[in-house]
């Protein structure tokens, strides 16, 4: 699904960036990937992506 469509940033796109780089804001998100600077509606959902990803993350490793 498009995050942001100004720029055409997905949701896999963020995931990937939390995943690999160990991006935990969108601050950071930004250094990896173009978004949020020109309508700014994406940044809300951007963040909740992070989050889902890092508490995934997090429940996977205390599993195995």
């Amino acid at each position: 699904m498009y995050v942001c469509m100004c720029y055409g940033v997905t949701d896999k796109q963020i995931a990937r960036a939390v995943k690999e780089s160990g991006v935990g804001n969108v601050r950071q998100l930004r250094q990896q990937l173009q978004l949020g600077s020109q309508c700014g509606k994406c940044i809300q959902m951007a963040q909740q992506i992070i989050d889902d990803t890092i508490v995934d993350e997090s429940l996977f490793k205390d599993v195995g």
